[in-house]
């Protein structure tokens, strides 16, 4: 991430496999464009030195609107959807947890994620007004839901309240 104002300093952070390191903006190269004022200088910079985690990033499947009622309706298996949205921060912490449950419950439960901007005929079918939000199915039908960033044990709680449902 990287902050940016007139007192504050840029901060790089890169990150390599699953560490990440931080640096501060007077080690980055100098970026010295004539005509731009200082605040600019500095705003071009941020945004240069700027990485941030996406949801291609992810281990766990996408679904869109086509594949929705092959892969999350019929599936056999209990569902999870996590609807984001690509500029939704905390979207990005919510992943992140969806990603290890998916490894954890691997087997017993398929976890899927669904961009709400680009399929919003899915997210309004649901009633999706904010993300980030997970639901939870099972036979086809909606189940749970967990909306707004919470901790891990709330959507494993909902989780286990499917599957023994």
């Amino acid at each position: 991430m990287a902050a940016s104002c007139c007192s504050t300093a840029v901060f790089s952070i890169s990150r390599s496999q699953t560490r990440c390191q931080v640096v501060p903006a007077t080690q980055l190269p100098q970026m010295n464009q004539p005509g731009l004022s200082f605040r600019a200088q500095r705003s071009l910079q941020a945004r240069k030195s700027v990485r941030v985690s996406s949801h291609g990033d992810s281990r766990t499947a996408v679904v869109t609107g086509k594949s929705w009622d092959k892969l999350i309706i019929d599936s056999e298996l209990p569902v999870l959807v996590e609807f984001y949205a690509s500029w939704c921060g905390p979207c990005r912490m919510v992943h992140r947890v969806i990603d290890e449950i998916s490894t954890e419950y691997s087997g017993r439960l398929k976890c899927f994620v669904l961009d709400a901007d680009t399929d919003s005929q899915i997210a309004a079918d649901y009633d999706i007004k904010a993300v980030p939000v997970v639901l939870l199915f099972k036979n086809g039908e909606k189940r749970d839901t967990v909306v707004g960033t919470m901790p891990k044990d709330f959507y494993v709680a909902a989780i286990e309240r499917v599957l023994s449902s």
